[in-house]
């Protein structure tokens, strides 16, 4: 990422098209290319620059949880020592049923917990036992830790353009 990208009138057109979502196609980056009245291998090109330099961050699918029956979401939480929480929040977020996790500063008195941790199960029960994993993996380097249910579904989406 030595040299800045500038996002010119196409890659802004292509961003426009996508931050939505793909089309749901077989070939999709032919069909916004067709919309844009530019080449399939062009709009490849294009969004490969803007991942690398980050202007965008990733391509990925987003599932909708709770249509495939996954009812409870639990951000765990953990109160990990510092001298370790970067090595084992990468092991934790390598884990299969964590979606993501992250390192965020401490608020003490009152928030002690520096590494969140969101997972996604069928009930509350699995959400546990999944949150008994983490603890098992972080081991003595975690003091504490808990789970925050969520309460409702928020609609997510990201900055439009």
């Amino acid at each position: 990422m030595s040299q800045k990208l500038a996002l010119d009138s196409i890659s802004r057109r292509i961003v426009q098209a996508t931050q939505a979502g793909l089309p749901l196609s077989p070939r999709p980056y032919n069909a916004i290319a067709e919309q844009l009245g530019i080449a399939p291998e062009e709009v490849i090109r294009r969004l490969r620059a803007m991942l690398e330099h980050g202007i965008i961050r990733r391509i990925g699918a987003v599932p909708n949880h709770y249509a495939l029956g996954y009812r409870a979401n639990g951000m765990t939480v953990w109160d990990v020592m510092n001298d370790h929480v970067d090595e084992l929040g990468a092991k934790v977020g390598a884990l299969d049923f964590v979606s993501h996790c992250y390192r965020r500063p401490r608020r003490l008195p009152g928030w002690r917990y520096n590494l969140f941790a969101m997972v996604h199960a069928h009930d509350r029960a699995e959400v546990e036992a999944q949150a008994a994993q983490i603890a098992a993996l972080l081991g003595g380097h975690c003091r504490a830790h808990t789970i925050l249910y969520s309460s409702q579904i928020l609609k997510k989406t990201g900055l439009r353009i």
